[in-house]
């Protein structure tokens, strides 16, 4: 695997050198001299080298698509940023979201038909061999079912899995050496990003997954006027090969045709903004996968307008605790309650408990004013969360693996957002989600949800306790009396064990949740710790 990690290096230099990244990086206004110094001392630099007749933007691009998927993925997320990048080159990025070079259509049909097990012609009565749109991992053909009904079908590249591996082997090396010489790269915790990052490319190359990510989403929306999400044709769907309902819409970055067809874009902006947030805290299931390429907008009510979504091959979720500490966050920190920031922080273990909450707070406050001196539509969420996570390295703030995801499909709609209606105010459109969600949790409704599935869960508790005990009871009586004289308390232990067995299911139960909709686990607690201390 290092073999291949450095051949892998040798490539990725080669690329470099053949676009001249070199220069564009030594052009960086705030690059540090001795930068630039070594960057000079660059053996190649020294060579006759012709003139490029390609501009930056388009050496990056190019660059990008000869380096493969991964590289590809991350101009894709790049290229939504156009608050932080050159028009130059946020508009050749762009075209790296679904125009990305298509490979032979003789392998596609190929690949159908070794999924399928059948010809293309017993399958389809029309197979259309030029794609419609050709990604990073895999492109889109379209064709009519015998049944009659108009799909698309998305086939994996192939020869995809060595590149992605020889890739992943030098990321992994840079974690650990990043790990191993910087105490900040340890608290990023690289080599656990890597794993995770791993773990998604390597799930959006199975497309069973994507199709039942693509059905749970649909369920989700179903009926709503907010966002609509194809059918899913399982009869015609394998590990490398997806059939789906074909979808009729105008993408989102043509806001000519958009323009033209009248659409609200401030209502198109907001609605995006609503779509997140509602996946993430309604759902915690949320599409993170969000750049233009993956999204379309419905013709038929454009004063209305309704989202489309596809490719749905990475998505996210959040824990209970974490969607509620996430909330908690937002609100507290648009309303700049700093202290409550700070202390949501520390209680979340996302900087370590011993922490000065005033430093903490003072520390995030001197960050901040500045940036609300502003007015809200002009706050760019990338900018305050790069500033506050400068701020938090001081307190030793670790990365969270679990939120990586979900900045990164914030920072895609937020990007989104801005292109369609520049004045959009994020905040104004999220509060009242927020809001209106957090009063959800803890409205007699919710809690009567929760108290019942606490319930539920009782009787499972009670045959783990009867098992514990009919086990312990079975033990040799020598055994039990040795253990008693030892321990000097043989009177107390069987209600002790039942004191441990409830602390334990509170714990499994959702004591962490800090909200008076974890009442039984508390009860619970306080029971068990009760049979345990008493004499």
């Amino acid at each position: 695997m290092k073999l291949l990690a450095f051949r892998r290096l040798l490539r990725i230099q080669r690329v470099a050198i053949r676009y001249r990244l070199d220069d564009m990086v030594l052009d960086l206004p705030f690059l540090p001299w001795w930068l630039r110094l070594v960057g000079g001392l660059l053996p190649w630099r020294w060579l006759p080298r012709k003139p490029m007749q390609l501009n930056r933007g388009e050496r990056l691009r190019l660059a990008l698509e000869d380096l493969g998927p991964i590289f590809i993925k991350f101009g894709q997320i790049l290229s939504t940023r156009r608050d932080l990048l050159p028009d130059d080159i946020a508009n050749e990025l762009a075209r790296l979201q679904d125009k990305v070079p298509p490979f032979p259509p003789d392998l596609a049909v190929a690949r159908i038909e070794e999924q399928l097990g059948a010809k293309i012609e017993q399958v389809f009565s029309r197979f259309e061999r030029e794609p419609l749109a050709s990604a990073s991992v895999a492109q889109v053909h379209a064709a009519q079912l015998k049944t009659g009904e108009e799909v698309v079908v998305k086939v994996i590249r192939p020869n995809l899995e060595p590149v992605i591996r020889s890739d992943i082997a030098w990321l992994h090396i840079l974690a650990r050496t990043a790990e191993r010489i910087s105490a900040d790269a340890r608290r990023l915790h690289p080599a656990e990003v890597v794993s995770d990052y791993e773990k998604t490319i390597y799930d959006e190359l199975d497309l069973l997954r994507e199709a039942a990510n693509s059905s749970q989403l649909r369920r989700n929306f179903e009926g709503s006027p907010l966002l609509y999400v194809p059918q899913v044709y399982w009869d015609w769907c394998r590990p490398k090969v997806l059939v789906m309902e074909r979808i009729y819409g105008i993408p989102v970055t043509d806001l000519a045709t958009l323009r033209d067809q009248r659409t609200d874009f401030k209502a198109l902006a907001e609605r995006g903004v609503e779509i997140f947030f509602t996946q993430v805290f309604r759902d915690s299931f949320f599409h993170a996968d969000m750049h233009p390429g993956n999204i379309f907008v419905s013709t038929r009510t454009p004063w209305s307008p309704q989202y489309i979504a596809v490719d749905c091959g990475i998505v996210g979720s959040l824990t209970d605790e974490d969607q509620d500490y996430l909330a908690r966050n937002l609100i507290a920190f648009f309303k700049r309650d700093y202290r409550k920031v700070a202390q949501l922080h520390i209680d979340s273990g996302w900087v370590p408990a011993q922490t000065k909450v005033n430093d903490f707070e003072a520390a995030i406050r001197t960050v901040c004013e500045p940036i609300f001196e502003k007015p809200l539509k002009d706050i760019s969420f990338g900018q305050v969360l790069l500033r506050l996570f400068q701020t938090a390295r001081r307190f030793n703030m670790e990365v969270q693996p679990q939120l990586v995801l979900l900045q990164k499909t914030l920072l895609n709609i937020e990007g989104l957002g801005r292109q369609l209606y520049p004045e959009l105010d994020l905040w104004t459109t999220a509060q009242p989600f927020l809001e209106r969600w957090m009063r959800e949790r803890v409205s007699p409704g919710t809690l009567l949800r929760n108290a019942q599935q606490h319930i539920e869960q009782l009787p499972h508790l009670a045959q783990m306790t009867r098992d514990t005990l009919e086990r312990l009871s079975r033990e040799p009586q020598a055994e039990r009396r040795a253990a008693d004289t030892h321990s000097g308390m043989a009177s107390a232990w069987p209600s002790r064990l039942i004191g441990a067995v409830l602390v334990a299911g509170a714990a499994e139960t959702g004591l962490a949740t800090h909200s008076l909709a974890a009442w039984p686990a508390w009860a619970m607690l306080a029971g068990g710790l009760y049979l345990i201390l008493r004499r």
